[in-house]
């Protein structure tokens, strides 16, 4: 519990806060075979820590009570609950039961077995580009003056394409559909609000607004580096000592690219404008070459490199082995 009297039930059932009532339903199972007092006999912190396992599995497995902590925190309780209803609490009777699976199905049954859904904010699987994450917790944070923040947050994962060239989700958020425009060129860690999309305040209709963080999922080829598309470039043997016209792969299709003969390892190929959307236009394209041997040579192949080992003229490791020494 903190300083202003809230507890995260989530954190005590070691459980994610989009956890269903199964998960919920597992995770106390666990923890009050662990606490339980008949397994750890005169253990005062022990039996303290189960009920507060047992408070904690009585809200969240509540669909009503669930969606009201979520929404107003330590306050749940307080707000639109039964009629003389407090928080929570555990008067617990442990001699009243022959064995522990007996309490624990007896103390199932008093907070409504299954649960359910957890209410406030909630997204769809059955939409495309599902949330990772989620909104913060009840209670974390407040506007100047006391009021409550209403807004509320959650991350999008998108494919390079998506990003690249902009796209349209829906996604549900609580019971809701809501069409989300991506623009094109956006980046990991990006952040898109949706205006009067977030928490609603109860009795005020106020409203607050969701805001959405951008991630990148990774692409076997792209790599984003600021403004600049970065790619390895495969090149053979012959095309990196000879040079010449190669075929590659840009965002927008193939393209013709000049190797200089003798490209170096390392050294990156440019092209202008072909890369990551940016205000006004593009960024570059960057293709680094690396040398792509094949698998398994023709004879042919092993013939003509067997002549060129025996025609080479230069040693590449010359004054490499002496600069080495130390």
């Amino acid at each position: 519990m903190n300083a202003n009297g809230y507890r995260d039930y989530f954190k005590v059932l070691g459980v994610e806060r989009g956890a269903d009532a199964d998960t919920i339903k597992k995770a106390f199972r666990r923890l009050a075979r662990q606490y339980h007092p008949d397994v750890n006999p005169g253990d005062k912190s022990s039996e303290a820590r189960f009920k507060e396992v047992s408070e904690a599995y009585e809200v969240l497995s509540d669909p009503d009570k669930r969606r009201r902590y979520e929404q107003f925190g330590q306050y749940w309780s307080q707000v639109g609950g039964p009629a003389g209803g407090g928080g929570p609490g555990m008067d617990v009777d442990f001699g009243r039961y022959g064995n522990f699976d007996d309490f624990i199905n007896d103390l199932l049954g008093r907070f409504g077995g299954s649960g359910g859904a957890p209410g406030g904010f909630g997204f769809g699987s059955g939409f495309p580009g599902g949330f990772g994450g989620g909104f913060p917790g009840p209670g974390a944070a407040t506007a100047r003056g006391g009021a409550a923040n209403l807004d509320a947050e959650a991350s999008l994962n998108l494919t390079y394409s998506e990003a690249f060239r902009g796209c349209e989700r829906t996604l549900a958020v609580n019971e809701e559909r809501v069409q989300v425009r991506i623009p094109a060129g956006v980046k990991a860690g990006s952040r898109l609000r949706l205006k009067g999309k977030g928490n609603l305040q109860p009795g005020t209709g106020r409203r607050g607004d969701l805001y959405l963080q951008l991630q990148l999922q990774e692409h076997p080829v792209w790599k984003l580096d600021g403004d600049q598309l970065r790619a390895e470039l495969p090149l053979s043997l012959d095309e990196l000592a000879l040079g010449g016209e190669v075929r590659v792969a840009t965002p927008d299709g193939e393209a013709a690219v000049q190797v200089p003969p003798g490209m170096t390892l390392g050294r990156s190929l440019r092209l202008k404008g072909k890369g990551w959307p940016v205000k006004g236009g593009r960024g570059d394209l960057l293709l680094t070459p690396v040398l792509k041997l094949p698998e398994a040579l023709s004879p042919e192949e092993r013939s003509l490199l067997e002549q060129l080992r025996q025609a080479r003229s230069a040693d590449p490791r010359s004054g490499w082995i002496q600069a080495a020494k130390l």
